[in-house]
């Protein structure tokens, strides 16, 4: 997806990576709100009866 030649790729920092990822993925999401949280636990409640 960067398009780096491999030797580029390897050259690279941690952090010239991740802000290469960053420009593609765009900004990180929010985390959710307590509220967001909870409304979703409520939406899609643990099963108790299922494994995972």
């Amino acid at each position: 997806m960067l398009r780096l030649a491999p030797k580029d790729f390897w050259a690279a920092t941690p952090a010239e990576i991740a802000a290469a990822a960053r420009g593609m993925a765009g900004p990180p999401a929010k985390p959710l709100t307590r509220g967001e949280l909870a409304a979703l636990i409520a939406r899609f409640p643990d099963g108790g009866d299922q494994d995972g």
